[in-house]
Protein backbone atom coordinates (compact mmCIF):
# COMPACT_ATOMS: atom_id res chain seq x y z
CA UNK A 1 0.00 0.00 0.00
CA UNK A 2 1.10 3.39 -0.60
CA UNK A 3 2.34 5.27 2.23
CA UNK A 4 0.43 8.64 2.81
CA UNK A 5 1.70 11.58 3.04
CA UNK A 6 0.83 15.23 5.28
CA UNK A 7 3.28 18.25 4.59
CA UNK A 8 2.34 20.55 7.70
CA UNK A 9 2.85 23.99 8.18
CA UNK A 10 1.89 25.65 4.65
CA UNK A 11 1.89 28.97 3.71
CA UNK A 12 2.00 29.34 0.12
CA UNK A 13 -0.50 28.65 -2.48
CA UNK A 14 2.67 27.10 -4.50
CA UNK A 15 3.66 24.69 -1.75
CA UNK A 16 0.21 23.47 -1.85
CA UNK A 17 0.26 22.98 -5.68
CA UNK A 18 3.50 21.49 -4.95
CA UNK A 19 2.42 18.68 -2.27
CA UNK A 20 -0.81 18.09 -4.67
CA UNK A 21 1.15 17.08 -7.64
CA UNK A 22 3.38 15.12 -5.92
CA UNK A 23 1.10 13.04 -3.99
CA UNK A 24 0.40 13.87 -0.63
CA UNK A 25 -2.78 13.05 0.84
CA UNK A 26 -2.77 15.88 3.62
CA UNK A 27 -2.21 19.32 3.71
CA UNK A 28 -1.45 20.92 7.20
CA UNK A 29 -2.72 24.28 8.53
CA UNK A 30 -0.78 25.81 11.54
CA UNK A 31 -2.79 27.88 14.08
CA UNK A 32 -0.35 28.70 17.16
CA UNK A 33 1.23 32.41 17.39
CA UNK A 34 4.34 30.73 18.79
CA UNK A 35 5.21 28.70 15.58
CA UNK A 36 7.34 30.18 12.04
CA UNK A 37 4.51 28.05 10.29
CA UNK A 38 1.70 30.38 12.16
CA UNK A 39 -1.31 31.85 9.64
CA UNK A 40 -4.20 33.74 10.36
CA UNK A 41 -7.99 32.61 10.02
CA UNK A 42 -8.44 34.88 6.78
CA UNK A 43 -4.88 33.36 4.91
CA UNK A 44 -6.06 30.16 5.63
CA UNK A 45 -9.39 30.75 4.26
CA UNK A 46 -7.62 32.15 1.21
CA UNK A 47 -5.24 29.02 1.18
CA UNK A 48 -8.07 26.65 1.52
CA UNK A 49 -9.74 27.86 -1.77
CA UNK A 50 -6.24 26.45 -4.01
CA UNK A 51 -6.33 23.13 -2.28
CA UNK A 52 -7.31 20.37 -4.95
CA UNK A 53 -10.57 18.27 -4.22
CA UNK A 54 -9.39 15.10 -3.03
CA UNK A 55 -6.39 16.60 -0.27
CA UNK A 56 -7.52 16.43 3.14
CA UNK A 57 -7.28 19.94 4.63
CA UNK A 58 -6.22 19.67 8.40
CA UNK A 59 -6.26 22.22 11.08
CA UNK A 60 -3.00 22.12 14.00
CA UNK A 61 -4.12 23.61 17.29
CA UNK A 62 -2.62 23.59 20.43
CA UNK A 63 -4.91 23.70 23.19
CA UNK A 64 -7.52 25.69 21.94
CA UNK A 65 -10.78 26.08 23.91
CA UNK A 66 -13.95 26.24 21.69
CA UNK A 67 -14.08 29.94 21.20
CA UNK A 68 -11.19 29.81 19.21
CA UNK A 69 -12.08 26.30 17.55
CA UNK A 70 -16.12 28.13 16.51
CA UNK A 71 -14.19 31.02 14.78
CA UNK A 72 -11.95 28.79 13.33
CA UNK A 73 -14.54 26.48 12.09
CA UNK A 74 -16.77 28.90 10.74
CA UNK A 75 -13.85 31.07 9.11
CA UNK A 76 -12.00 28.29 7.13
CA UNK A 77 -13.24 24.94 5.67
CA UNK A 78 -11.92 21.73 6.86
CA UNK A 79 -11.60 18.19 6.96
CA UNK A 80 -9.94 17.38 10.22
CA UNK A 81 -8.57 19.05 13.37
CA UNK A 82 -5.21 18.47 14.94
CA UNK A 83 -5.02 18.65 18.34
CA UNK A 84 -1.06 19.52 19.30
CA UNK A 85 -0.86 20.55 22.70
CA UNK A 86 -1.75 18.60 26.19
CA UNK A 87 -5.55 18.00 25.69
CA UNK A 88 -6.69 15.19 27.38
CA UNK A 89 -8.73 11.90 25.81
CA UNK A 90 -11.90 13.91 27.40
CA UNK A 91 -11.52 16.96 25.92
CA UNK A 92 -10.99 15.25 22.36
CA UNK A 93 -13.57 13.72 22.48
CA UNK A 94 -15.43 17.15 23.72
CA UNK A 95 -14.09 18.56 19.87
CA UNK A 96 -15.11 15.52 17.87
CA UNK A 97 -18.68 15.80 19.83
CA UNK A 98 -19.46 19.57 19.12
CA UNK A 99 -17.45 19.83 15.60
CA UNK A 100 -18.53 16.90 13.84
CA UNK A 101 -15.37 16.46 12.42
CA UNK A 102 -12.37 13.72 12.50
CA UNK A 103 -10.01 14.52 14.99
CA UNK A 104 -6.27 13.60 15.27
CA UNK A 105 -4.67 13.39 18.37
CA UNK A 106 -0.44 14.35 18.45
CA UNK A 107 1.16 12.51 21.22
CA UNK A 108 4.80 12.83 22.24
CA UNK A 109 7.19 9.75 22.12
CA UNK A 110 10.33 9.96 24.07
CA UNK A 111 10.57 6.68 26.16
CA UNK A 112 8.45 3.48 26.62
CA UNK A 113 6.81 4.82 29.82
CA UNK A 114 4.81 7.21 27.24
CA UNK A 115 3.26 4.72 25.24
CA UNK A 116 0.21 3.75 27.26
CA UNK A 117 -1.39 7.40 26.28
CA UNK A 118 -1.31 6.12 22.53
CA UNK A 119 -3.84 3.59 23.87
CA UNK A 120 -5.85 5.70 25.64
CA UNK A 121 -5.83 8.40 22.77
CA UNK A 122 -6.66 5.96 20.46
CA UNK A 123 -9.72 5.33 22.29
CA UNK A 124 -11.40 8.83 21.60
CA UNK A 125 -9.66 9.92 18.48
CA UNK A 126 -9.65 9.79 14.70
CA UNK A 127 -6.81 9.07 14.01
CA UNK A 128 -3.01 9.18 15.61
CA UNK A 129 0.39 11.34 15.33
CA UNK A 130 2.95 9.26 16.80
CA UNK A 131 5.33 12.16 17.06
CA UNK A 132 8.95 13.17 18.91
CA UNK A 133 8.22 14.82 22.49
CA UNK A 134 9.78 17.98 21.89
CA UNK A 135 12.39 19.18 23.99
CA UNK A 136 12.22 20.99 27.06
CA UNK A 137 13.77 24.03 25.83
CA UNK A 138 11.48 24.02 22.69
CA UNK A 139 8.20 26.36 22.65
CA UNK A 140 6.58 24.50 19.98
CA UNK A 141 5.28 20.90 20.44
CA UNK A 142 5.89 19.72 17.22
CA UNK A 143 7.81 21.02 14.06
CA UNK A 144 11.27 20.42 15.93
CA UNK A 145 12.83 18.21 13.64
CA UNK A 146 13.90 15.99 16.65
CA UNK A 147 13.18 12.35 16.28
CA UNK A 148 12.60 9.65 18.74
CA UNK A 149 13.71 5.66 18.81
CA UNK A 150 11.14 4.66 16.09
CA UNK A 151 12.29 0.68 17.58
CA UNK A 152 9.63 1.28 20.56
CA UNK A 153 6.70 1.27 18.02
CA UNK A 154 7.84 -1.36 15.73
CA UNK A 155 5.03 -3.58 15.28
CA UNK A 156 2.49 -2.15 17.66
CA UNK A 157 -0.77 -1.12 15.93
CA UNK A 158 -3.64 0.69 17.66
CA UNK A 159 -8.09 0.92 17.04
CA UNK A 160 -7.35 3.67 14.83
CA UNK A 161 -5.22 4.75 11.51
CA UNK A 162 -2.04 6.47 12.59
CA UNK A 163 0.95 8.74 11.37
CA UNK A 164 4.89 8.85 12.24
CA UNK A 165 5.99 12.45 12.85
CA UNK A 166 9.10 13.95 14.44
CA UNK A 167 12.58 14.72 12.91
CA UNK A 168 11.57 12.98 9.75
CA UNK A 169 13.61 14.01 6.38
CA UNK A 170 14.39 12.92 2.69
CA UNK A 171 17.05 11.12 4.07
CA UNK A 172 16.00 9.15 6.83
CA UNK A 173 12.00 8.96 6.03
CA UNK A 174 12.07 5.29 4.31
CA UNK A 175 14.52 3.83 6.87
CA UNK A 176 11.68 5.18 9.17
CA UNK A 177 8.86 3.88 7.26
CA UNK A 178 10.80 0.24 7.32
CA UNK A 179 11.64 -0.01 11.07
CA UNK A 180 8.11 1.34 12.86
CA UNK A 181 5.43 0.16 9.90
CA UNK A 182 3.97 3.36 9.60
CA UNK A 183 1.81 3.45 6.40
CA UNK A 184 1.35 7.77 6.90
CA UNK A 185 3.93 10.25 7.39
CA UNK A 186 4.03 14.12 8.11
CA UNK A 187 6.48 16.25 8.08
CA UNK A 188 6.91 20.40 8.49
CA UNK A 189 10.49 21.39 8.81
CA UNK A 190 11.92 18.73 6.90
CA UNK A 191 11.18 20.37 4.14
CA UNK A 192 11.90 23.93 4.66
CA UNK A 193 14.72 26.06 3.16
CA UNK A 194 14.50 28.31 6.22
CA UNK A 195 11.82 28.28 9.29
CA UNK A 196 8.54 28.42 8.02
CA UNK A 197 9.53 28.50 4.12
CA UNK A 198 9.05 25.64 2.78
CA UNK A 199 10.68 24.45 -0.63
CA UNK A 200 8.88 23.06 -3.35
CA UNK A 201 11.80 20.86 -4.71
CA UNK A 202 12.06 19.07 -1.15
CA UNK A 203 8.76 18.25 -1.08
CA UNK A 204 8.61 16.60 -4.44
CA UNK A 205 11.73 15.03 -3.07
CA UNK A 206 10.09 14.02 0.32
CA UNK A 207 7.05 12.87 -1.10
CA UNK A 208 8.59 10.52 -3.36
CA UNK A 209 11.64 9.10 -1.07
CA UNK A 210 8.76 8.60 1.28
CA UNK A 211 6.32 6.67 -1.18
CA UNK A 212 9.69 4.43 -2.81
Amino acid sequence: MSVKVKICGLKDPVHIQAASDAGAAYVGFVFFPKSPRNVSFEQAAQLTQSVPVGLAKVALTVNADDAFLDRLIEAVPLDMLQLHGSESPERVTEVRARYGLPVMKAVGIASESDLPLLEAYGQVADQLLVEAKPPKTSALPGGNGVTFDWTLIAGRRWTVPWMLAGGLTIENVAEAIRISGANQVDLSSGVESAPGVKDSGLIRKFIAAAQA
